[in-house]
């Protein structure tokens, strides 16, 4: 289960943007684009994880080598939650 200062970052980089999710079967990398901000600086988190930030340092995608090593791509599944009013 995701830690929800996780959810949280997620939450932010994805409001108000499109999202896509691209797997290259070919090179087994995951592509995963929040936002369509131009790339202004890439880090390299470890080996095979590469995050790429827009000039305002805002999360524009992230790419991951070597996915169905590092991933459970073969079992992906998407879920969107409506937010709710606080009773």
């Amino acid at each position: 289960m995701a830690k929800p200062f996780i959810m949280l970052f997620l939450t932010e980089i994805l409001k108000n943007n499109d999202m896509k999710i691209t797997y290259f079967k070919d090179t087994d990398t995951l592509l995963v684009n929040f936002n369509n901000n131009e790339i202004a600086d890439t880090k390299d988190l470890n080996e095979n994880v590469l995050l790429e930030m827009d000039e305002s340092g805002n999360v524009v995608s992230m790419t991951i080598e070597h996915a169905q090593e590092h991933t459970e791509i073969t079992n992906f599944s998407f879920n969107q939650v409506e937010k709710t009013d606080p009773v």
